[in-house]
């Protein structure tokens, strides 16, 4: 997808794009690639343990068993000049052979840098030798992450990457980057360098390295849940890690530690709940007549199967919830709503090991069939400090719809999910969906940083950023959504 930065260049809401798992119609069978390069990239760098150095003896074996996903990270390199693409200062990475995943991003070391260019993957079927056709990656990616100047954005971990991209199960790939060339004028995006070398291809970015995830298989202690299931499901504490435990008991005001989902309740156990939870912080005519929406049905982190072990042990928060911003995923329509979890860890993993965030970016994120997932650890009832609109992540939320809704119109079950859970956690705020709020910009592309910003109590990614995010459809739908909402508090 193409936002529309205030400089002309696209950003997106992406957080992740996608290729159908069968190879399209028309790509041309291409031979397994070399064996020695096969072989080299099957025992290239995977996460989660550290690189190790070459000819470095073995780990020993884990005491306890490997939690399942990992990440392959392969530095690129300089191509051959590629007539297709014009450039003499590309890098990329061959067709090879690697172990098995099913989404991939491109990152590079400095947050702060762009990538004016183009970069360009395609990739293998596993256990097949068809391979898809070109896709283009989403290089415009700076309207996600933390705040400038917090704790997250300076922690010397984070990276700049591409959105990433949703392939389903493969096994080979290959990539090229390409820099944008300029012209006389140095018109917008190209680099200093590229100012003064009238047709010079702009430099890319140091530390280019390709991303291979693999979000593991269901495990069979958190399997999806299905909009259907009814009861919270759970599981003896004393099966939980230390991590584990802590972001499960981060909800034990709503259910036990350990459990796979929060439960939907009714009005009245609700407002009941409301009292217990916020009382402290109600003004008497909210206890009188406390606005808010029945608790929609959660998938909690345990439910999607988050390895707990990836994000920081601590849990940051901000001060109260006053706004909403929706996104799109921009993951594609064609996945099954049995494969959201598989979808989600992908993006935490990417959020997390790829990008260097502290945990993934969302606050909460809902498929298509209108099932809420709990995102960035915390407790979803509470004020935890995500990174999903970049300058206005302080005193909001973020909820992502999985999905791309330029041109597709969002399902109706999604749009009222995003009603029903906006309805309930702003809720618990004081927050009224068809209200208008003040945020002040941690600074970004559409506010300088410091100024008050009235918005919509439930916006879209682009009222905080120059972005298509949440893209035209779903952008479309808000009106509904924060009416759903408002007549779901009562009001």
């Amino acid at each position: 997808m193409h936002g529309l930065l205030a400089t002309s260049l696209g950003v997106t809401c992406a957080a992740a794009l996608t290729l159908p798992l069968a190879p399209p119609a028309g790509a041309a069978p291409e031979p397994p690639a070399p064996m020695a390069e096969a072989a080299a990239a099957v025992a290239g760098a995977a996460r989660p343990d550290p690189p190790q150095a070459p000819g470095a003896p073995p780990r020993a074996a884990s005491a306890t068993p490997d939690l399942p996903g990992s990440t392959q990270s392969l530095p690129l390199a300089p191509l051959a000049r590629d007539r297709a693409l014009g450039g003499a200062g590309d890098q990329g990475l061959p067709r090879r052979d690697v172990r098995h995943f099913s989404l991939l991003g491109v990152v590079w070391n400095d947050p702060d840098t762009p990538l004016h260019g183009r970069v360009e993957v395609r990739t293998r079927a596993a256990g097949t030798h068809v391979w898809s056709g070109w896709q283009d990656l989403e290089t415009h990616n700076d309207d996600h992450g933390a705040d400038p100047g917090t704790a997250e954005r300076t922690s010397g971990h984070v990276r700049a990457g591409t959105a990433p991209l949703w392939v389903g199960d493969s096994d080979g790939v290959e990539v090229r980057v390409h820099g944008e060339d300029t012209d006389r004028h140095g018109r917008t995006g190209t680099t200093r360098a590229a100012l003064t070398t009238p047709g010079a291809a702009a430099v890319l970015p140091k530390g280019l390295r390709l991303e291979l995830i693999d979000p593991g298989t269901e495990d069979t202690r958190a399997v999806h849940l299905s909009a259907e299931a009814a009861g919270t499901r759970q599981l003896r504490p004393a099966a939980l890690d230390a991590e584990a435990r802590a972001a499960s008991a981060a909800n034990a005001d709503l259910a036990p530690v350990g459990a796979l989902e929060i439960p939907a309740l009714d009005r009245a156990q609700t407002r009941s709940e409301l009292l217990s939870l916020r009382s402290g912080q109600l003004t008497a005519a909210q206890k009188a007549k406390p606005y808010i929406g029945p608790r929609p049905r959660i998938v909690t982190r345990r439910g999607w199967g988050a390895d707990e072990k990836l994000r920081e042990k601590s849990f940051v928060y901000t001060s109260k919830v006053k706004a909403a911003f929706v996104h799109h995923t921009a993951s594609g329509n064609t996945y099954k709503c049995s494969q959201a979890p598989s979808l989600i860890r992908g993006i935490y993993r990417y959020h997390v090991r790829s990008m260097g965030w502290r945990d993934i970016g969302y606050n909460f994120l809902v498929d298509k069939c209108g099932t809420i997932y709990e995102g960035r650890a915390g407790g979803v009832a509470k004020a935890v400090l995500g990174a999903h609109t970049l300058g206005f992540n302080t005193n909001s939320m973020g909820i992502a719809v999985i999905g791309t809704f330029g041109s597709t119109k969002p399902p109706a079950a999604a749009v009222t999910a995003v009603a029903r859970l906006t309805a309930w956690k702003l809720g618990l705020y004081g927050g009224n969906p068809k209200g208008k709020t003040y945020l002040k910009s941690g600074g970004g592309n559409l506010y300088r940083k410091g100024k008050n910003v009235r918005l919509n109590v439930i916006s879209g990614h682009r009222d905080g950023f120059a972005t298509e995010c949440p893209g035209r459809q779903l952008y479309g739908k808000l009106g509904t959504a924060r009416s759903s909402a408002a007549r779901l508090q009562g009001r």
